[in-house]
């Protein structure tokens, strides 16, 4: 489990010096996998019904639907080029392993050490719920901040599972659907954005401001 828990961690650090939109996806995806994986063993460790089917919607949709409908915009909108760096990717790797670092700090000043599982599990969500915030602020293109918000919405998620055996079922199901409808929606967003002005550089964006 430790494993899973690490490999999610290690996606995180690999998005943060991703270059290309279809990397970051990738990963995205990946990191997922190991998500649905965590939540599978923990499912079956409780013998809940309601867990195995939250582990089969995150295989369905951030596994699978939510990254083959970025991969269609980035096709559509021809965004597979640099993602734009406010941080260059070494400096941002070393950003990312200090957050690591201060969720650790953080972590070993509120939580007992006695339960080894549980401390590392919130080490690594707290620490993916702040990489994803850095990835959604120092990224210049639009999709990425996307991209971002979900990366956080996986380490609030795993932390919820890790920590509590899990959130209401229905609380769940709600906050899947919402997701899927929030990246489809920005998507036609970052679509409609692309046809008006040809990028979808936020930078570029600010700009328009009156």
């Amino acid at each position: 489990m430790n494993i899973f828990l690490i490999a999610i961690l290690i996606m995180s650090y690999i998005m943060v010096i991703s270059k290309r939109m279809t990397s970051i996806i990738n990963m995205f995806s990946l990191q997922s996998f190991f998500l649905f994986l965590s939540t599978f063993l923990i499912a079956m460790e409780l013998s809940s019904v309601e867990l195995y089917v939250v582990s089969a919607l995150i295989l369905i949709l951030k596994v699978i639907l939510i990254p083959w409908f970025l991969h269609d915009i980035v096709k559509k909108v021809h965004a597979d080029s640099n993602l734009g760096f406010y941080i260059n990717p070494i400096l941002s790797l070393f950003i990312a392993i200090l957050l690591t670092y201060l969720a650790y700090f953080f972590t070993l000043r509120i939580m007992p050490a006695d339960n080894h599982f549980d401390t590392i599990a919130f080490i690594v969500s707290l620490s993916v719920i702040l990489i994803g915030l850095f990835i959604m602020v120092f990224r210049i293109k639009a999709l990425t901040q996307v991209i971002g918000l979900l990366i956080m919405e996986n380490g609030l998620f795993l932390a919820a599972v890790a920590m509590c055996g899990s959130m209401p079922f229905f609380v769940e199901i709600a906050l899947f659907f919402d997701i899927f409808m929030f990246v489809i929606i920005i998507g036609i967003f970052v679509y409609r954005i692309n046809e008006l002005f040809t990028h979808i550089d936020v930078d570029k964006l600010n700009n328009l401001r009156g």
